[in-house]
């Protein structure tokens, strides 16, 4: 597998991602300037200057034109995806961990970490696309208050994601439970509880029919959108980071390691830094692919099924070129392996 090494950050890796068309490949870290590069061969196109803390998530709206980007500085701010100028600055009250455009991207929502005496919180902003940006408001139109529980802990919200037309808010949180918000009037409509410890990150199959978690219990599991049905799990020996679901083949990328401080005491090979690839539906890992020297923060595939990013606590982000062997393999289907066995074993009884 030929591997881009992407040099463009000085601190670790916190978000990679492409866009709709698979052209572009977005990365945010540490260091407080996200890039844009050329998803074919890895050239840097530009960067967003701005911010003044860490990114933490950033979204781009179906057509690559505006870019949203979250950052522990409290502020949102968007982005003309082709000038990299800054449209807009929205001011939150505490570090923001992540944002997302909904469908049409008129509209977007974002969640906030508890600051000082305020809570946690997931905003709803307007951002219609053809009115001017100097009237849009800092205030938002809906804001979700995320308490303490009942027993005085605070439970801080990791991702945000809007569900097919909108009818929902996705949010995961650091206790392990997802919930659904209505947009509208911010109302929670559910609650499920797929992990014991935080949800690092979560990913959607194109359709959003799918999603898979990623958590540091040491597992990810993989659900059924509609009716939260929990359908596979992926378990490893290390706390997992991120993970992505294939839309061209059935296989699972799984990227993580153990936690960033402990690091500079191990190897690469004993902190397990690889990217594994597991089978969908059987669950089992057929492959690994070394070549970071930190935990993997952050993976994504492209759309075309032709490559995939991942970007680390090293700072760096290697764009993989899968091989034409990986393209074409054939996912093995057990029960033939059994019938071809038993007729081999039928032919050896016959012949004695």
């Amino acid at each position: 597998m030929r591997p881009i090494l992407l040099k463009g950050h000085e601190r670790s890796i916190t978000v990679v991602k492409f866009n709709y068309d698979g052209d572009l490949l977005f990365t945010c870290s540490k260091d407080h300037v996200p890039s844009m590069w050329r998803a074919e061969d890895g050239d840097r196109i530009g960067t967003f200057n701005g911010h003044k803390g860490t990114i933490w998530d950033l979204d781009v709206d179906r057509f690559s034109r505006r870019v949203l980007t979250a950052s522990a500085d409290a502020s949102v701010r968007l982005w003309d995806c082709e000038t990299g100028e800054c449209i807009r600055n929205f001011p939150h009250r505490g570090p923001v961990r992540g944002v997302a455009f909904a469908e049409g991207a008129q509209v977007y929502a974002s969640i906030s970490d508890p600051f000082v005496e305020h809570n946690a919180q997931i905003s709803i902003y307007d951002i219609p696309e053809n009115d001017d940006p100097e009237n849009y408001t800092d205030t938002p139109r809906l804001e979700i208050d995320l308490p303490k529980m009942p027993d005085g802990k605070r439970v801080n919200p990791t991702n945000i994601v809007w569900l097919n037309l909108n009818e929902a808010l996705f949010v995961t949180f650091d206790n392990g439970s997802i919930r659904l918000y209505d947009p509208v009037t911010g109302e929670e409509l559910e609650e499920i509880f797929p992990h014991e410890k935080k949800i690092n990150r979560v990913s959607f199959n194109r359709d959003k029919t799918l999603f898979i978690t990623s958590s540091a219990d040491f597992t990810s599991k993989l659900y059924d959108v509609v009716d939260l049905d929990h359908l596979k799990t992926y378990k490893t020996d290390r706390p997992v980071n991120d993970a992505v679901i294939s839309e061209h083949k059935d296989h699972i990328l799984l990227g993580g390691g153990q936690e960033a401080m402990s690091v500079t005491t191990t190897a690469g090979k004993v902190g397990k830094f690889e990217t594994r690839f597991f089978h969908l539906v059987y669950e089992e890992e057929f492959g690994t692919v070394k070549g970071h020297f930190g935990p993997i923060n952050a993976l994504d595939i492209n759309p075309n099924g032709l490559s995939y990013a991942s970007g680390a606590e090293d700072g760096y982000v290697r764009l993989h070129f899968f091989d034409k062997s990986y393209l074409d393999m054939k996912d093995p289907v057990p029960e033939v392996d059994e019938e071809e066995e038993k007729k081999e074993n039928d032919n050896i009884e016959d012949s004695d």
